[in-house]
């Protein structure tokens, strides 16, 4: 599909048909993740994966304390 791209305020933005927004399971309001690849001159938009700090925190902190035994499994 063809988008133009509109100027909003100092900013441009292009729109995102209401079907394309159903299929991603994306909603006004929603964030969205933007990768830019310049050497193929491609523009990506998908929704965004939000992270808890609670779980990366605990995350680090369980690495931390187990990264021996961790280690060691992964070379087996």
């Amino acid at each position: 599909m063809i988008q133009k791209v509109l100027k909003v305020g100092t900013s441009a933005a292009v729109t995102i048909p209401k079907k394309s927004l159903k299929e991603l399971g994306l909603k006004i309001g929603d964030s969205v993740a933007v990768t830019v690849n310049v050497a193929h001159k491609r523009l990506t938009v998908e929704p965004s994966v939000a992270v808890d700090r609670e779980l990366v925190t605990w995350t680090d902190s369980f690495i931390k304390k187990y990264k021996p035994a961790l280690k060691a499994l992964a070379s087996k």
